[in-house]
């Protein structure tokens, strides 16, 4: 049977496998190992997978994810997220809608030291959620502000999809972090500004607490200093990134430090229990994500053996079409697989045959990154498969349904839309960090 044919059902029983739900590690290991048994053999497929599980985490660059996902457990625990939200409503009372503010600005602040969307929209889910209602605010508005907030960890670094990226496609992890920030601060105040302009517009749905309205500029300026941990913390990891004192896998090493020992200061982490828990988690979290490394590894593998991504790179970069239509099928393929399967396994699935086509048409692969991100963040809160809308479902509390969640998302996805089409126009938002980076 013809190498391409063979590489097409492989494809099409992938998506199978993960349309009625086996896990997503598993799917790419079996759909590549009966496609290489059929290419090669037994003795081919399992040499091949025993060289990838090996190659795939031996690198001691691959670090970088376990400390990151380290230091994001740890302030979790360490209630930085509290301290997020209670500094920036503070700072915002005044404003129309503050409270779903702070959420925005919150989560940006947040995720300087979590890099996990789905930890940021559950922890805000718990923290702002109970406040919002007991405010006044609409329960749509409330549950799409966060759920869409939550996605900045998606962009603002360290993300853990960055990490992703760069194991898939060998663009330095640090540069793409440095790339994310001025996309997530973007995105975030294109949050505050629709937050605004609705609750300025629809009282109603946002009413301002009256403490807030009566409460001193000194008092708000104290907001400012139930930031410092974060501002410390974060700024330490990216200030020493930017700067070039130390690599990505170090600033994760130093993140981890750091925010064990403020944890520790603080208080949750002195208990042995709780220690333990965060370690169980980041145990938990890394083991799985290496398990989709493998897979999404020996996948390209397989996919490479058949041809399919040379094939489609040699068709597409020789058919004469401009690069911007190209790059504009990649995007719809990017938005249809993020409505039926989650972005790691779209990513996996697609940047072995997308990645070298953008680069031969010229395109910086950095940019390219942020742009995958900020689809990410979208597919991130929008049905069926919006998994930052179930995280914050399961958060919530019973009496939130996830269509609710569902209904409040869209204004905030049509500021994503237009974020992304100011990040096509104007790369430089994108690629002018890393490129001024030292080291």
């Amino acid at each position: 049977m013809d190498f391409t044919i063979i590489g097409t059902i492989a494809i099409l029983g992938l998506l199978f496998f993960l349309f009625i739900g086996l896990p997503l590690a598993l799917s790419f290991v079996v759909t590549s190992f009966i496609g290489i048994l059929v290419l090669l053999n037994v003795h081919g497929a399992m040499s091949l997978l025993g060289e990838t599980a090996y190659s795939a985490i031996a690198s001691p660059t691959f670090t970088v994810l376990p400390l990151f996902v380290l230091m994001g457990a740890f302030a979790a625990t360490a209630g930085f997220a509290e301290q997020a939200y209670k500094g920036i409503s503070k700072l915002t009372g005044s404003l129309p809608g503050s409270l779903a503010v702070a959420t925005a600005f919150g989560s940006a602040a947040f995720s300087t030291v979590c890099g996990s969307s789905l930890a940021t929209a559950s922890v805000f889910g718990r923290i702002a959620y109970p406040e919002m209602i007991r405010y006044g605010y609409e329960k749509k508005f409330s549950l799409g502000s966060i759920a869409c907030s939550g996605s900045l960890a998606a962009m603002i670094p360290p993300s853990g999809m960055f990490i992703l990226f760069s194991l898939f496609t060998d663009v330095p992890v640090g540069k793409l972090f440095m790339a994310g920030v001025l996309p997530g601060l973007l995105t975030a105040l294109a949050y505050v500004v629709v937050i605004y302009w609705k609750a300025k517009r629809h009282p109603e749905i946002a009413p301002i607490p009256d403490k807030e309205k009566h409460m001193k500029r000194r008092d708000r300026m104290a907001g400012l200093l139930d930031l410092w941990q974060l501002i410390l913390l974060g700024g330490a990891v990216l200030g020493g990134m930017y700067s070039g004192l130390f690599t990505a896998t170090e600033a994760g090493a130093i993140g981890a430090l750091g925010a064990l020992l403020m944890g520790l200061i603080k208080g949750p982490l002195r208990s042995l229990k709780t220690m333990r828990s965060s370690l169980r988690e980041s145990a938990g979290i890394t083991t799985t994500l290496f398990f989709i490394i493998i897979g999404a590894l020996f996948f390209s593998r397989f996919l490479g053996l058949t041809r399919i991504p040379f094939d489609i790179s040699h068709y597409l970069v020789s058919s004469g079409l401009p690069g911007w239509s190209i790059m504009a099928m990649v995007l719809v393929i990017w938005f249809l697989m993020g409505m039926i399967i989650v972005p790691a396994a779209a990513f996996a699935l697609t940047l072995p045959i997308i990645f070298p086509i953008i680069t031969q048409l010229g395109y910086d692969p950095i940019w390219f990154c942020i742009i995958a991100m900020k689809m990410c963040e979208i597919a991130g809160v929008t049905p069926p498969v919006g998994l930052n809308a179930f995280a914050l479902n399961s958060a919530a509390g019973k009496d939130v349904k996830v269509n609710e969640v569902f209904a409040g998302v869209w204004p905030f996805v049509a500021c994503d839309l237009v974020v992304l089409a100011i990040l096509l126009s104007f790369p430089i938002i994108s690629t002018w960090l890393p490129n001024t980076m030292f080291g």
